[in-house]
């Protein structure tokens, strides 16, 4: 592609962009006034707007957003709840489709049995019922019991984040970066070992093999400080590219 060509998909995807900036304020991003930067933490995307910086900075610094963005659309905001019940929820969601971890999740919900004390003071029966396996109550047990303290992971860097989540049985890297991008809101974290971003790379930068997770941790390095954007556009583009669902 040439670089007049070039530069034409870069304008239109920054135009782009810069018409959705417009809409999201107009609309009034309810979370737009709530800190994008804590100390230790660093840039937290807290709305729309955030999501819009990151992308028209990754468009401006490499084509192949830019392209990608003229085919995905808008780009999720995805903030979720942060604290117990979400890490819950993840665990809830291991291994089974979504429809069903949507009817293991309301049956908890529906018995109460969403906070760290209703977990430890349950019987195997009760979480039974609500349809956990015997690994799924061993892992939510072990989440109740570490007493992760929530309101520090705030302020703590990603590879604290991180590392304090892995500790507890059940919750791996993967889980443990999505809690990161989306219940804390961290501006570059990215989750390398993920398959469907690691494909999407392949399409998306003509790579000659999917990358695997060390080569894609080396190839995002580049997309600093805005990985959690960048992992928002790949994810968007490979339902594009590949027709499929993201992550729950």
């Amino acid at each position: 592609m040439g670089c007049v060509a070039v530069n034409r998909v870069r304008g239109k995807a920054l135009a782009a962009l810069e018409g959705r900036r417009f809409a999201a304020a107009k609309g009034g991003d309810v979370a737009s006034d709530l800190p994008r930067f804590l100390p230790g933490a660093g840039r937290i995307i807290q709305c729309g707007d955030c999501v819009l910086e990151g992308a028209e900075w990754l468009a401006a610094q490499d084509r192949r957003f830019a392209e990608a963005l003229e085919l995905t659309g808008p780009l999720p905001l995805r903030r979720k709840p942060e604290g117990f019940a979400e890490l819950l929820s993840a665990i809830v969601s291991q291994q089974v489709s979504v429809a069903s971890a949507n009817a293991i999740w309301k049956r908890m919900k529906d018995a109460k049995l969403t906070g760290p004390r209703k977990i430890l003071w349950a019987t195997d029966d009760d979480l039974r019922a609500a349809g956990l396996s015997r690994q799924k109550i061993r892992y939510a047990r072990a989440l109740a019991e570490a007493r992760i303290d929530f309101k520090a992971l705030r302020n703590a860097p990603d590879a604290e984040v991180i590392a304090t989540l892995v500790q507890v049985p059940g919750i791996g890297v993967w889980t443990a970066e999505i809690y990161a991008m989306f219940s804390l809101g961290r501006a570059d974290v990215f989750a390398h070992g993920d398959l469907a971003l690691q494909e999407a790379a392949r399409v998306l930068f003509d790579l000659p093999a999917r990358p695997k997770e060390r080569e894609m941790r080396q190839i995002a390095e580049a997309w600093s400080p805005w990985r959690s954007v960048a992992a928002r556009i790949l994810w968007a583009y490979y339902r594009v590219a590949k027709d499929r669902e993201g992550i729950r």
